[in-house]
């Protein structure tokens, strides 16, 4: 009873927040297909559109602050054109850059998730089914997918942070990998939705299509 009482009280703070930051700008719409970018957009503009935040609260404290990007073929040119100028690299070089990018975008659906939680041993997503946590990936029919693997990403902080703002002192960076059985960006498609739970609660973050009626 009292696990259950933790967690009610835990999933109704994680909704009230959700109401409390309704009044802020809402992430702008973004395109929900496979298509390759006919141009790579400026990488930060396109990481900040393929971001989601959440903040899950429990009785005493916040238990998890969650940033996910949706590594969407715009985000990858976007990213692969930003490590080119970066390297100063030109001609066929840049091209192998972007032709591998472009590869990986046809690979397994791929989110880049800045995990933080208050109880340090809680921030263990690398451990995969023994993990404290749960994903999936769902679709706008309401199919929940459940990631292949999570790798946790071992490159410097510093490498981090420059890549990824919302990297902090005490956070840990992993990207989970979907099959692409889950079809998430597909012509029609109007939302994806990104679900992280366990027994202290849960959070959905959501990207919406700029298709979509309001």
């Amino acid at each position: 009873m009292r696990l259950a009482a933790a967690v009610a009280v835990a999933v109704a703070v994680a909704v009230a927040l959700g109401s409390a930051l309704a009044c802020t700008p809402a992430p702008r719409p973004v395109r929900l297909t496979e298509a390759w970018p006919a141009s790579a957009g400026e990488y930060d503009a396109v990481t900040l559109a393929w971001t989601r935040t959440a903040i899950l609260r429990g009785p005493y404290q916040q238990a998890l602050e969650l940033h996910a990007t949706f590594q969407s073929p715009e985000w990858r040119a976007a990213r692969a054109a930003h490590q080119a100028e970066i390297r100063k690299l030109a001609g066929a070089a840049r091209d192998t850059l972007l032709a591998e990018a472009r590869a990986a975008a046809g690979g397994d659906y791929e989110v880049t998730l800045v995990v933080t939680t208050y109880d340090r041993s809680e921030n263990d997503l690398h451990r995969g089914a023994r993990s404290v946590w749960r994903l999936a990936l769902v679709d706008d029919a309401g199919v929940e997918t459940a990631p292949v693997k999570i790798v946790r990403d071992r490159r410097p902080p510093e490498v981090q942070r420059a890549e990824l703002p919302a990297v902090g002192d005490f956070a840990t960076v992993y990207v989970a990998s979907f099959p692409r059985t889950a079809a998430v960006l597909r012509d029609g498609a109007r939302t994806i939705a990104l679900k992280m739970w366990s027994s202290r609660g849960g959070v959905e973050l959501v990207w919406a299509s700029e298709q979509a009626s309001p």
